[in-house]
């Protein structure tokens, strides 16, 4: 069964990028399928182990949300499927591959693996691996800038929060308490879902009353917009104004970008649930190969350009296997290290 549910039209017409920003937002979308497409060699062959959940096919909604923030400034909450979300944050590649192979180097110190990402840096507040964990994380990060400027007099506290999260997430309690205190506060936050369909191996239409996730914001008074999530240039459109909104104090945005995984919920999942029919219809639109298309019609870009960032990519992917290879394992005498927080 095809998608029932009719992907909204953005007129591509009504925006103007520079041909840097374009190129920018697709070297974003390509590191992150480049990476994930690694991630799958390596757990087959056995050198990555644990839960490993991909993000082919929703680049659109990293690029097009997280490179709209103020990079090192705002926040960002990711869910499982959070090792895209950490490199459009800025994360080096060797630091997520190395966290992926459990190594001292990585960016959560070898402790996190792949559900849990995390770096104060780039002001990545996590992966969460429970379902809705990290709606109420970002909240707090909202609440805290509002409190600052608001409360403490700070002007330079007008950082934004993005939390990210699944169709499954929200039919979670969390949702519904955070949306209503986000909209009694006004709190600068973005609440980004990622419906790709299916949460696990439920479809989405048979697990919620109101398949619309969008129209849910209007309970809580607060704005909601629908997205095409394969579409990168819509998802960032949707996010500068939701961010303009939220810098301006106006409030919460609820988007729905509607969007579907490539690969199974993980990759010990064989995928048979999901028919063909469905995975070429949305294999169709895929959000690289749609956004090249437009950089070539719109002469933003040559073909050999954007085979050479493929290519860079690609060299930049080997170098974060090697460091990751090469990288030393925690030592077991810290074993119970980073558990609580350290003096400086």
């Amino acid at each position: 069964m095809v998608s029932e549910r009719t992907l909204p039209e953005f007129n591509t017409a009504s925006v103007k990028i520079t041909k840097d920003e374009g190129l920018m937002l697709y070297e974003d979308m390509v590191l992150g399928r480049s990476f994930e497409d690694k991630c799958a060699e390596m757990y087959y062959r056995g050198r990555m182990f644990g839960f490993v959940h991909l993000y082919n096919g929703q680049e659109a909604i990293s690029t097009g949300i997280i490179k709209a923030l103020r990079p090192g400034e705002d926040y960002v909450s990711s869910t499982y499927r959070d090792h895209v979300h950490a490199l459009s944050c800025g994360v080096p590649a060797r630091e997520v591959m190395a966290e992926l192979f459990g190594k001292e180097t990585g960016c959560s110190k070898g402790r996190g693996g792949s559900m849990h990402m995390f770096s104060a840096q780039h002001k990545l507040l996590g992966g969460y691996a429970f379902v809705a964990e990290g709606i109420p994380v970002a909240m707090g990060a909202a609440f805290q800038a509002k409190y600052r400027r608001d409360a403490m007099g700070d002007a330079s506290a007008d950082q934004v929060a993005v939390c990210f999260f699944g169709d499954g997430a929200s039919n979670n309690g969390q949702f519904f308490e955070c949306l209503n205190m986000s909209a009694l506060w006004k709190l600068p936050i973005l609440y980004v879902v990622e419906n790709n369909k299916w949460a696990i191996g439920m479809a989405h239409d048979r697990a919620t009353s109101q398949p619309e996730i969008y129209k849910k914001a209007s309970v809580f008074d607060m704005v909601g917009v629908e997205v095409d999530g394969m579409d990168v240039l819509a998802v960032r459109n949707v996010a500068q104004e939701a961010i303009a909104r939220a810098r301006a104090g106006e409030g919460p945005t609820l988007i729905e970008a509607l969007t579907y995984r490539f690969r199974g919920h993980s990759l010990a999942d064989p995928d048979e649930l999901r028919s063909q029919d469905e995975k070429q219809y949305w294999g169709a639109r895929d959000p690289i190969s749609k956004f090249a298309a437009y950089l070539l019609e719109h002469n933003l870009a040559e073909g050999e350009e954007l085979k050479e960032i493929d290519r860079r990519i690609q060299a930049t992917i080997e170098d974060a296997v090697k460091f990751a290879e090469e990288s030393p394992e925690p030592n077991s005498s810290e074993l119970y290290r980073y558990i609580f927080a350290e003096d400086k």
